[in-house]
């Protein structure tokens, strides 16, 4: 066997440098991972009630929901909130009791060494009449792009001194834009007005149509025109396995016609224009159901790629108001009994890839798990024996 693997091999694989640290018993900082795998934590988006009741329609993640996924590992979290929830009047100021348990969730953070994407769950839309209905940004006066560019200026005048806003996601999921006014150019707008106050956090830009992952080039490619003066973008798809790709899983994972290689097969058009144009992205959303085993074996493939590739990623989802929604990782019995899915999501975490900086080569140990490189295979080596990422016997 070899004993080790030089650093510019593993690099080459991992299309990003990476830097080699030990592991410890506590989360990695996510600044240390070129390609986290992070979590959704869901719940300040929820309801079509607008502005709604906190603990009625809505909820904000809570000291618990990061203990728990710290100590698992999770270095990086994804937090929806809705435009509704946070400024009333277009233009106006922001409200500031909601942006004081915005910044409450991400000082918890803070403290277990987790990063936050603000995410405006909006999708392109915002509601007028408390949830009943919701209009596109557009054109005209009632909500435009200036809007969109002012709220987020505002945002980021709030929270740019926070260490750990790992990215501000500008606008979950555009869909059904107008001619007159496509998201290029909202998203344009809101990085332009961003920069006015905040030019060091990176901006995530969320693909066209839902952001689709297999679609991503035909509906989303002119997005790689966008600019922006600190180049610090991120373009971010989502991806499900279900047939239709929404997420739903209506039927049984036969009826839905999935396969274990569902999740790269359309998720390889994004990571390739990634890969041509040179740009940073991240899955922002992938989540499968606890009702059938075979696909565990699919979200596992998937996230085998995205490290591969140097993707950063983000499980859909957790938060305490799920309930008994099949995809949610929530654990059940007070943060004691972990969901299924999170047997594959946890082996594939920041913190379980060891990492010292070496000149020449990692050294083998056996005093605890480690991966490393043999014959171009990520290879995981415990108590002197050789796994592949499936958990099968390296020969």
């Amino acid at each position: 066997m070899t004993q080790g693997i030089t650093v510019k091999n593993f690099s080459e694989i991992f299309a990003t440098e990476i830097i080699w640290i030990e592991q410890t018993e506590a989360p990695v900082p996510v600044e240390d991972c070129d390609f986290p795998l992070g979590i959704n934590l869901a719940g300040a988006e929820f309801s079509d009630v607008y502005p709604g009741i906190e603990g009625t329609h809505y909820g904000y993640p809570s000291a618990d929901d990061f203990d728990y996924f710290s100590k698992k590992g999770f270095s990086l979290a994804r937090f929806p909130f809705r435009w509704e929830r946070i400024q009333y009047t277009m233009g106006g100021e922001l409200v500031s009791a909601e942006v004081d348990k915005m910044k409450n969730v991400v000082e918890l953070a803070a403290e277990r060494g987790v990063k936050i994407i603000l995410d405006m769950h909006n999708y392109c839309r915002y509601s007028f009449d408390g949830g009943k209905n919701f209009t596109v940004i557009s054109n005209g006066t009632q909500i435009n792009n200036k809007h969109a560019g002012s709220v987020w200026k505002r945002l980021a005048k709030e929270f740019k001194e926070y260490d750990n806003i790992w990215g501000y996601d500008i606008m979950n999921e555009p869909y059904g834009m107008t001619n007159e006014m496509p998201w290029q150019t909202i998203a344009q707008t809101i990085i332009d007005s961003i920069r006015t106050v905040d030019t060091e956090t990176p901006i995530i830009i969320s693909g066209n149509e839902f952001s689709s992952a297999v679609n991503w080039v035909t509906y989303s490619d002119g997005l790689r025109n966008l600019k922006d003066p600190s180049d610090k973008l991120v373009f971010q798809a989502h991806v499900y396995f279900d047939k239709n790709c929404s997420g739903s899983y209506a039927k049984s994972y036969d009826e839905e016609q999935v396969t274990s290689t569902t999740g790269v097969d359309r998720v390889t058009p994004f990571v390739n224009w990634l890969k041509q144009y040179k740009l940073n992205g991240i899955v922002g959303e992938y989540g499968i159901p606890d009702t059938d085993t075979r696909y565990l074996t699919t979200l596992e493939n998937l996230l085998i790629y995205l490290q591969n590739n140097g993707v950063a990623g983000c499980y859909w989802a957790a938060g305490s108001r799920w309930g008994d929604y099949s995809l949610s990782v929530q654990p059940t019995d007070n943060y004691t009994v972990d969901r299924p899915q999170m047997s594959v999501l946890e082996k594939y975490l920041c913190s379980d890839i060891p990492t010292e900086v070496q000149e020449e080569f990692y050294e083998e140990s056996t005093t605890r798990p480690y991966k490393t490189i043999i014959d171009n295979q990520i290879v995981i080596v415990n108590d002197g024996k050789y796994l592949d990422l499936l958990g099968r016997e390296f020969k």
